[in-house]
């Protein structure tokens, strides 16, 4: 299969390139490299350096490429930003991608993939762990315009007949992951933790996520175009863990001696966050295979070898 990856040179998005390369696939990349990274980028990829706002560029990769499959990763990834700057949010994460979508229908793609967000399209939870029929109560213009973006594929499909695959990723965290956004927090420590710096907890450490290690995710983006499932799927492991649970685990991974330093908290940020995944368990064998403390500790392995080269 061709498959356009648009984020493919970033944390989650190169992953997933990698892994469709070693199932055989021809992945095309195309990544505008504001928080990807060239480094990041598979040598057997085929790479173009444009913006998913560009509806002109975007064409010219439809034209040059046969385009099986979008795996549609690019986005404006960072929930506070978006709470600073809701209309740019939008303009790359709704018209941006609505920029694919009307390319996807004029070039007859078979499938549609979209990372949509667990948390963040929840909001905060009337039950734990959240499945996929919770109803969504996004607070953040991120969450608001990955539930459009949702609904846009709604229409899409019941309109143009687009196959379309929504995974509702949980916090992702592992190899290649910058600082940026809520489940930016491991890398954050990883990085403190190994200059021998405290780590920073915002307020008093008690709100959790569901930390999923960024292999697992892979898989589920590899099953789900072998097992040719489609709408919407939960990508997390069920499990709930603090902040201040997963510092203690980082630190003790690291063999480190520093001590947390609690800061202030951040206004309005979610208490309690942890998805299920029952579903696609069910519908295609996905279950997460790596616990937090092994995926910490290859995350950890990853920010030591990155620190000696320096």
């Amino acid at each position: 299969m061709n498959i356009l990856i648009t984020g493919g040179a970033g944390f989650i998005g190169s992953n997933i390139v990698d892994r469709y390369i070693k199932e055989g696939h021809q992945a095309i990349i195309a990544d505008n490299l504001i928080t990807g990274k060239v480094k990041n980028i598979n040598a057997k990829a085929k790479f173009y350096k444009i913006d998913i706002r560009d509806r002109e560029g975007l064409e010219s990769i439809f034209k040059e490429n046969k385009i099986d499959i979008i795996s549609h990763h690019a986005a404006q990834m960072d929930v506070r930003k978006s709470v600073d700057d809701p209309i740019y949010d939008a303009d790359v994460n709704i018209l941006g991608s609505l920029n694919l979508l009307q390319l996807a229908v004029k070039h007859k793609i078979k499938k549609f993939i979209f990372a949509s967000t667990g948390g963040a399209v929840y909001g905060e939870q009337d039950y734990f762990p959240a499945d996929e029929k919770h109803p969504p109560n996004p607070l953040s213009p991120y969450g608001i315009s990955k539930l459009a973006l949702e609904k846009y594929l709604y229409f899409y499909k019941m309109t143009y007949n687009l196959n379309h695959t929504i995974l509702r990723y949980a916090n992702v965290y592992g190899p290649r992951q910058d600082p940026h956004g809520e489940a930016g927090v491991v890398a954050i420590f990883a990085k403190k933790i190994l200059k021998g710096e405290p780590p920073i907890i915002n307020g008093d450490g008690g709100q959790t996520r569901d930390y999923t290690f960024v292999e697992d995710v892979v898989e589920a983006n590899v099953l789900v175009i072998k097992n040719g499932i489609n709408g919407i799927y939960n990508i997390g492991t069920g499990i709930e863990t603090s902040v201040n649970e997963l510092c203690n685990i980082m630190l003790k991974t690291a063999g480190a001696d520093a001590k947390p330093v609690h800061g202030p908290a951040k206004m309005g940020e979610q208490r309690r966050s942890v998805i299920s995944c029952n579903k696609i368990n069910s519908e295609c064998d996905w279950t997460p295979k790596n616990s937090i403390k092994d995926g910490i500790s290859k995350t950890i392995n990853f920010f030591k070898d990155e620190q000696r080269e320096g």
